[in-house]
């Protein structure tokens, strides 16, 4: 079958196998440019399969030529149907590992159970004996809880009030509103229940009690602050109070990791294109613009450039690192600039579907955007028949 991207409410709902083999490649051909890192042996990634996770298992495999473990839940294709891009990327890395010797190996499954961190608790144990490093990248929008079976959801909206905000159709072009109703009491828990870091210290706590951490382990998380243009759907909303709690987990799971000499770390990472944040009412046109803006100043950074940086200069390197008074890594120093943010408020300011095209890099958006569901490579024949 002919694979063509497949869009509806700023959703990709196929994915092209090559194309995404490809851009994998193209962020494995970055690390590797970059020079050998000494840095982890032993690598777990939870959320393994696009953005950032999908960066840091390349970071981990073919920068620091360590052992790994990716996990991710995808769907695997049919005869008319693609798989889930996170499906070809985790193939792509599989046969990619292969061909220069490296040993890696997914788990397609949902992280959140017993039963995959039972699997995975074995497969380090046969594999690679103990882990040095975890990193937890569980973007994710329902989690069952191992204990009772309950199933939580989670939503992105405001607290307190109602939120008005602009909204981009990056497909068409067009510039909108939206207004978004105040998140519950019981929607802000199902949301810190699925996206705070209750699963990351289960994770720990029970890799711990298994003896499978080595000497020196540590564990990282990824959040988002943002600036004051997306405060009220992002860091002051639903969303907000799930990077709180993970970022207060962060301190909790420190201090268990006393008895291995450990440190658990919060990276807080750069706004960028990704299949959620694509959908976020303010936030997809807040990245446009933020493109336009780093890339004009000429300090724009994608995925594979920010852990890239994560790796060699905060994690194992000898810096710069900038660490704020919380004690997170603030991988977003460039996006909070103040020139950059003065800069992307006026363009806020003026933003239309008339100029959209010429003040926002929408045609930047759309492309990487694209490229996460393998559209839009060069090398690629897009009118060839491939099997899904």
């Amino acid at each position: 079958m002919r694979i063509e991207a497949k869009i509806r409410n700023n959703i990709c709902l196929t994915a092209h196998p090559l194309g995404c083999e490809e851009q994998v490649k193209k962020q494995i051909n970055y690390v590797k440019n970059k020079g050998l890192l000494e840095g982890c042996k032993n690598a777990l990634i939870i959320g393994s399969s696009n953005g950032y996770g999908l960066a840091s298992r390349i970071l981990a495999s073919f920068g620091c030529k360590a052992k790994s473990i990716g996990i991710s839940f995808e769907r695997e294709g049919s005869s008319k149907h693609t798989a889930t891009a996170g499906w070809y990327n985790e193939k792509a890395i599989e046969k990619l590992a292969a061909e220069e010797g490296l040993d890696s190996w997914w788990i397609n499954g949902d992280a959140f159970s017993r039963e995959i961190k039972a699997e995975t608790a074995r497969m380090i144990g046969e594999k690679l004996g103990k882990i040095d490093l975890l990193v937890y990248s569980i973007a994710a929008p329902r989690r069952k809880d191992p204990e009772t079976g309950e199933l939580f959801s989670s939503v992105l909206k405001p607290i307190g009030e109602a939120y008005t905000s602009k909204l981009m159709d990056f497909e068409q072009g067009l510039i909108s509103e939206t207004t978004l109703e105040p998140a519950s009491e019981e929607e802000i828990a199902h949301t810190v229940k699925v996206m705070g870091g209750e699963d990351w210290m289960l994770w720990v706590d029970f890799l711990l009690k298994q003896d499978l951490l080595s000497a020196g382990f540590k564990t990282i998380a990824y959040s988002y602050i943002g600036p004051q243009l997306t405060a009220a759907i992002y860091r002051h909303g639903s969303i907000g109070e799930a990077k709180k709690d993970l970022e207060q987990k962060a301190l909790e799971i420190d201090q268990k990791l006393k008895a291995v000499r450990g440190k658990a770390l919060i990276s807080v990472n750069k706004a960028l294109v990704t299949r959620a944040s694509a959908v976020i009412p303010g936030v997809s046109l807040y990245i446009s613009l933020l493109y336009k803006v780093m890339k004009q100043k000429g300090i724009h950074e994608v995925c594979i450039e920010q852990i890239d940086r994560l790796f060699r200069h905060c994690l194992y390197g000898q810096g710069p690192c900038v660490i704020d008074e919380k004690g997170l890594l603030r991988l977003d120093d460039l996006e909070m600039r103040e020139d950059v943010q003065a800069e992307v408020a006026r363009l806020w300011e003026q933003i239309s579907s008339q100029n959209i095209e010429a003040i926002a890099d929408i045609q930047g958006f759309r492309e990487e955007f694209l490229a996460h569901h393998g559209f839009g490579l060069e090398g690629i024949d897009y009118q060839a028949d491939i099997e899904p």
